[in-house]
């Protein structure tokens, strides 16, 4: 039987999407705001260098890993009962890492940390996709999703830096607690009531899929993020992404054969589920280098501060917002998703291209300034995207479709963060042993991330012009369908 979910009034339908909202802008909030405060962490708690890494490794191992079986197990539990679990062990860790004394209990509240985000943003999206069926409506409420997401990264650089600066580190995590409690408050009375099958239906749970999907991510997940210490050739590397890639296979040949798979492999029948998440990973790998490098450009090269550079990154949340919510829900209702997306992407390529050029000695407002606004393109092309990424999903696998999409953001990301930090870190250190001055040398390795990102986007825009279905073509398919009512409305239908 199909998870199901009471009708909720509208009123309560906006104020579902508002806690919805919340809890992303705290997933989001406390991945960017743990940055600026690595310094001061560092020298409170004694970390080493290789050491510190693991406060935000740990955060993505655990996230990235669970986020597809938290969706599965939402569809199946209830995923208004999993989205407060998860609001309620992310709390938690919370008070446990403002309270941390020591490296090791920092370490282990991070982990705890992403066990809640990947619990309570893996269902989100389902959520969202069940209560709003219109296609106006839902183009809306994930735009307004889409800029929580956007907006928490710049905010958490700046609230950073004003934290650690006028209290202690401490209080970018206590700051969760509040937003946290307030979340769990309003989502008993605000989200839909929904029941699943439960974990027996169809011969009980997959539990050795579960096992195979987990440890598959979690080994290649570890794997990327230390190819910056051990090397993408190295034994350490490739024998650890040899092993979760035969689990992975292993987690495929798995589903296709057992009789109640964790994940229906039918999920990716539909060209806009596989497609929007395929552009999704490449998209995401190459904003890495916008959303941390040029951070770290403006701090290394231009001796900007955690502030300052959180402010100078304001113009971009800003623009994204607008565009977000302002625009990118009737421009998809005109041109439908796969024209917005190809039009925000095109956008983010002239964002990278421009940064391949950035000098040494940068003016703001005339090197990048039009950088940030031009970022107005993630606010096209994330809503389209989110939108073609559910699109195909019936309301029983909506856990589903939404942990999978988070999924690949997880991996994009840390694709991003491994590669092009390296190539950057790399050609860096080959221009300082030829001498040439550090800010010469760092700029022009991250021109090389910049440059490599832009291919990435300029792939992604490929895969969504090839693969992803022109809105005429939607209505076809559409019309061919012989059972409308127990499927999810696409956005395309208008």
């Amino acid at each position: 039987m199909p998870a199901t979910s009471a009708p909720a009034p509208s009123r309560s339908r906006w104020l579902a999407l508002g806690v919805l909202a919340t809890g992303m802008l705290m997933t989001i909030l406390d991945g960017s705001i743990v940055t600026v405060a690595m310094p001061a962490i560092q020298s409170d708690l004694g970390f080493t260098p290789v050491g510190l890494s693991w406060v935000v490794n740990a955060y993505l191992i655990a996230f990235g890993s669970l986020l597809l079986l938290a969706g599965r197990l939402g569809d199946l539990i209830g995923r208004k009962r999993m989205f407060l679990a998860g609001t309620g062990v992310f709390t938690a860790a919370s008070l446990l890492a403002g309270v941390a004394g020591s490296p090791g209990v920092l370490i282990a509240a991070r982990f705890l940390q992403g066990v809640g985000s990947a619990m309570a943003s893996a269902v989100s999206l389902g959520i969202l996709v069940t209560l709003f069926t219109a296609p106006r409506e839902r183009a809306k409420a994930i735009a307004v999703f889409s800029f929580t997401g956007a907006a928490g990264a710049s905010i958490g650089q700046v609230l950073g830096g004003v934290l650690t600066d006028a209290l202690t580190w401490n209080w970018i995590f206590f700051i969760n607690l509040p937003i946290g409690i307030a979340a769990i408050l309003v989502a008993l009375p605000a989200l839909p009531g929904d029941r699943g099958p439960g974990l027996r239906a169809g011969g009980g749970a997959d539990v050795l899929g579960a096992l195979l999907v987990t440890a598959g991510l979690m080994l290649g997940i570890y794997a990327v993020v230390k190819i910056e210490e051990y090397g993408a050739a190295s034994a350490h590397t490739l024998g650890l992404g040899a092993l979760s890639l035969a689990l992975l296979v292993g987690f495929v040949v798995r589903q296709a054969r057992t009789a109640n798979p964790l994940m229906p492999l039918r999920i990716f029948r539909s060209r806009s589920v596989s497609g929007a998440n395929l552009v999704q990973m490449l998209m995401v790998a190459a904003l890495f280098s916008f959303q941390i490098l040029v951070a770290l450009y403006m701090q290394q090269v231009l001796g900007y501060g955690a502030a300052k550079t959180g402010l100078a990154m304001l113009p971009a949340a800003a623009v994204i917002g607008v565009v977000s919510l302002g625009v990118s829900a009737r421009l998809i209702a005109r041109f439908g998703e796969r024209t917005v997306l190809l039009t925000g992407l095109a956008l983010l390529v002239g964002v990278l291209g421009l940064l391949t050029r950035v000098p040494v000695h940068a003016s703001y407002v005339t090197d990048l300034l039009p950088v940030m606004l031009l970022a107005a393109g993630f606010g096209l092309a994330l809503p389209a995207l989110t939108s073609l990424g559910m699109s195909g999903a019936k309301e029983e696998d909506a856990g589903l479709a939404s942990g999978l999409f988070n999924t690949t953001q997880q991996i994009g990301m840390a694709l991003g963060i491994a590669v092009l930090s390296t190539l950057a870190a790399s050609r860096t250190e080959s221009l300082t042993e030829a001498g040439r001055p550090a800010a010469e040398a760092l700029t022009s390795g991250y021109h090389l991330a910049f440059g490599v990102g832009a291919g990435l986007l300029l792939a992604a825009f490929a895969v969504a012009l090839t693969v992803l279905r022109r809105p005429g073509q939607a209505r076809v398919d559409e019309a061919r369908q012989p059972a409308p009512a127990e499927r999810e409305p696409h956005l395309t239908t208008l």
